[in-house]
């Protein structure tokens, strides 16, 4: 992933939480077998430490390419939004001379993937995702001899993926003026489309932290 010095991430804790804001949506990427195209997951994750944790079914073909290639990479990406060109034109110039371009917010985890297929290990990695996204506990017990999971867990295999790199882009053109900067994130509000409004507020977050760009 490129990125621009005005678009790199301000420190190891502006990423951070952003994930935790709810961004535990992403793609696993996986080197394909030789001749074949890679494989790309859509799935939910959750963070342990320097892990991130997943599980996909068994019959995935995505199990033939890690047992091949372990070395993955999982994307997370939101809080985007297109920009008209006449929304980026230099003040005194034609709106039409405006170069458009896309506004977001990726993190690549660069990983070495860990099958995890002990049905105990397989049940705490799913106690761990459910703490996550069911944290008022209204679920049934995650146990290897009692359902409904204990029966569904052959049915799926586990992926500790331990992160060796992250590269995190938050794309809000921080190089531009305040005035163009803080415009813009009006007009996104205004236009309210999609995800219009949470990449105003990045921008704003951005700009409040940020201010003038300084090389």
């Amino acid at each position: 992933m490129f990125i621009q010095p005005w678009d790199a991430c301000l420190d190891k804790a502006e990423w951070q939480a952003w994930i935790a804001e709810g961004h535990d949506f992403g793609q696993l990427n996986v080197n394909g077998l030789p001749g074949h195209p890679p494989v790309a997951v859509p799935t939910h994750f959750t963070s342990d430490g320097d892990h991130l944790l997943i599980h996909l079914a068994r019959p995935n073909p995505v199990w033939k390419a890690i047992e091949h290639d372990p070395n993955v990479l999982f994307t997370v990406s939101g809080d985007y939004a297109f920009i008209p060109g006449p929304w980026r034109a230099k003040a005194g110039t034609p709106p039409a001379d405006g170069v458009p371009t896309s506004y977001y917010t990726a993190v690549q985890f660069t990983c070495r993937a860990h099958v995890v297929d002990d049905p105990e290990a397989k049940a705490e990695l799913l106690r761990r995702q459910l703490a996550h996204f069911q944290p008022d506990g209204d679920h049934a017990p995650v146990a290897v001899d009692q359902p409904p999971y204990g029966r569904m867990l052959p049915g799926i295999r586990g992926l500790r993926l331990e992160v060796a790199e992250v590269m995190a882009k938050f794309k809000y053109d921080d190089h531009k003026p305040v005035e163009h900067r803080t415009a813009v994130a009006d007009r996104l509000t205004a236009r309210g489309q999609g995800l219009d409004v949470p990449t105003a507020h990045q921008q704003r977050r951005r700009l409040d932290r940020i201010g003038p760009w300084q090389p």
